[in-house]
C-alpha cells in the first residue's frame, strides 16, 4: 500500500485546496502515522511516496492519480487541476517501488482514481462527473483492452467545487458486498451490483457527510472506518463485517478523503 505523508508547510494552502477547514499540522501527521500503523498491523507493507510536491496539500489522497492493473500503473490525469503535477511525482515513487508505468493520460482526459472501481478483474467501472471525463474513460479503454469499462454520470449534487467520486457512494467490502448510499447512486449502478450478486449495506443519511461510506477492504469482509460513524458499523458489523477505525478529524474530514483516499493499493496477495 502507497501512502504520502502530510508536510507542515503545506496546510498552509488549505484554502486553495478547498478543504474546510485549517488542519493542525502536529495532529494532521499524527493521525496520518497512526493510520499507516493501522495497514501494517494487517500485514500490508506500507510504501511512502517521497517524491517532491511543495505545497501540494491534496497528495495526501494518493489513491487520485494512478490506477493500478496487472500490466503496471496507469497515471491518470486529474480533473482538479491544481492536482495536476501529482501523477508525474507518484509515477517516479511507483518506478522506485517497482511499479512499471502502463500508460499515462494526455489532454483533453481527465480521470481521478475516486471515479474507478474494480468489480472483478475484468470490470472497471468509471463514474463520470466534474473531474473524470468521457476521454478519460476512453483513455482507460484504449489502456485496457480485456477490460470492459462501463461509465455511470454522477449527480451535480453541490457543484464542482465539492468533492463527489463514485467511491463517494459506493465501496466494495467483497466480491459479493459493497457499502453504499443509494440516494446518490445511479439507478443503473445499483441495478448491475444486483445483476452480479453484490449485496447492499446502506449507509444511513445522517452519517453521509462524515464520509461514512467511504471504507478501505483490508481483506474480505474486513474494512478500515473513519471513527465516529456508529449506526454504519453496526450495519456493517451484522452483514459480517470486521470493522477496524481510525482517528481523522484532521486528516478525513477537513479534506473530505476517507480511507481509500489516503492509500494506493498496489499489489494484493
Amino acid at each position: 500500500m502507497l501512502v504520502r505523508a502530510p508536510r507542515a508547510e503545506d496546510c498552509a494552502h488549505w484554502r486553495e485546496f478547498g478543504w474546510r477547514a485549517e488542519p493542525d499540522a502536529a495532529a494532521l501527521a499524527a493521525e496520518h502515522e497512526a493510520f499507516a500503523a493501522e495497514l501494517a498491523y494487517f500485514g500490508a507493507e506500507v510504501v511512502y511516496a517521497e517524491e517532491p510536491l511543495p505545497g501540494a496539500l491534496d497528495a495526501i489522497y494518493a489513491y487520485d492519480p494512478a490506477l493500478v492493473a496487472d500490466a503496471g500503473a496507469i497515471l491518470l490525469r486529474p480533473g482538479k487541476e491544481l492536482r495536476r503535477a501529482e501523477p508525474a511525482a507518484l509515477g517516479r515513487d511507483l518506478e522506485r517501488a517497482g511499479v512499471p508505468i502502463a500508460a499515462r493520460l494526455e489532454a483533453p482526459a481527465l480521470a481521478e482514481g475516486g471515479d474507478t472501481l474494480w468489480l472483478d478483474e475484468r470490470t472497471l467501472l468509471v463514474g463520470l462527473g466534474y473531474r473524470t471525463n468521457e476521454a478519460g474513460a476512453d483513455a482507460l479503454r484504449r489502456a485496457l483492452p480485456d477490460v470492459e469499462v462501463l461509465t455511470f454520470d454522477l449527480p451535480h449534487y453541490r457543484g464542482p467545487g465539492e468533492v463527489l467520486h463514485l467511491l463517494s457512494f459506493v465501496s466494495p467490502l467483497d466480491a459479493d458486498l459493497a457499502l453504499v448510499y443509494s440516494p446518490l447512486a445511479p439507478t443503473r449502478l445499483l441495478q448491475l451490483l444486483a445483476e452480479r450478486g453484490v449485496r447492499t449495506v446502506e449507509v444511513p443519511d445522517e452519517e453521509y457527510d462524515s464520509l461514512a461510506c467511504n471504507v478501505l477492504a483490508l481483506g474480505p469482509r474486513v474494512a478500515l472506518a473513519l471513527d465516529g460513524n456508529r449506526e454504519t458499523r453496526r450495519r456493517l458489523e451484522r452483514a459480517g463485517v470486521d470493522v477496524r477505525v481510525y482517528k481523522g478529524d484532521e486528516l478525513s474530514l477537513k479534506g473530505d478523503g476517507g480511507p481509500t483516499c489516503l492509500s494506493r493499493p498496489l499489489l494484493r496477495v
